[in-house]
């Protein structure tokens, strides 16, 4: 007897929600240009606001000191999980993130519902609203307190280790090419999850996402629009070397594409193509 296709097959309703959700995206970013942009420009928001707080509860634990140590390594952990409910608000706002189309637009492109030009175009145009919503967040920053003292202080020394992947040579790019991948693997792992249709409700959903950027969080993973965001906020404050900003951004693009376009998109989509599949003829 022929394998039913529906069980060698689990994640065809995955595929298809992942392929009209790039329709959408396709339309707005080739007839809605501005829109689009306004709705990538909010991902980079809220990006903005939530990794800045990460930093402030870093510090603010950091300044609690019991019995001579500090509860920093708390702090970690309370900023990554407070940093989790980003994605969760991009969700729900139907904001557009650069990392998570990344592995719509390869899904798309393996099934010939978009061509690599629009789909580079899409992410190209999405990256660039990203970039502006986090510049507009590091702007009201740089003209405010919010970030003043050990808050910035938390910010500045991310940047300088994020910097020092690209000065030590190629031991540190490796480092960051595999953090880069790492990262946006959790994060389109959690995409997959919420759009298979087996998660019902949205408490869970919410979970998932928030446990994939905790995660990415709390290792110290690459993303390169939090990167570019945090990138800007110090940089207003006390400048920084733009070449070796745009050298992280670059090697953390790759990295997260390998990681989502990749590593979930591609394979995905290759894992749930039945478009070859050819059942056995019953025997006898």
């Amino acid at each position: 007897m022929a394998s039913d296709p529906q069980q060698l097959f689990p994640g065809k309703l995955f595929i298809s929600t992942i392929l009209e959700a790039l329709d959408s995206k396709t339309a707005m970013s080739g007839e809605l240009a501005r829109r689009y942009l306004q709705r990538a420009a909010m991902a980079g928001i809220i990006i903005g606001v939530f990794y800045a707080t990460n930093y402030a509860i870093i510090a603010a634990f950091d300044a609690v000191t019991v019995d001579g140590s500090t509860l920093r390594p708390l702090g970690r952990i309370a900023g990554a999980l407070a940093f989790g409910w980003a994605l969760v608000f991009i969700y729900y706002s139907k904001s557009e993130l650069l990392t998570s189309n990344m592995m719509i637009v390869s899904i798309g492109a393996y099934h010939r519902r978009t061509s690599w030009t629009k789909a580079l175009r899409l992410l190209s145009l999405c990256f660039g609203g990203n970039i502006l919503g986090g510049l507009f967040v590091a702007v009201l920053i740089r003209f405010s307190t919010i970030a003043d003292g050990p808050a910035f202080e938390e910010m500045a020394a991310s940047v300088e280790h994020k910097l020092a992947f690209i000065t030590d040579g190629v031991t540190g790019w490796t480092d960051l090419l595999v953090r880069a991948i790492l990262c946006n693997f959790l994060i389109n792992i959690s995409m997959v999850l919420i759009y298979n249709g087996v998660i019902k409700d949205d408490l869970t959903k919410s979970l998932a996402m928030i446990m994939a950027v905790f995660m990415f969080a709390f290792l110290g993973l690459e993303h390169s629009v939090a990167n570019t965001v945090l990138f800007g906020i110090v940089g207003l404050r006390e400048g920084i070397d733009l070449g070796l900003a745009a050298a992280n951004v670059g090697i953390a693009l790759l990295g997260n594409f390998i990681g989502g376009g990749l590593l979930i998109g591609l394979y995905y989509a290759y894992a749930n193509d039945d478009t070859r599949y050819r059942p056995s003829p019953p025997a006898g």
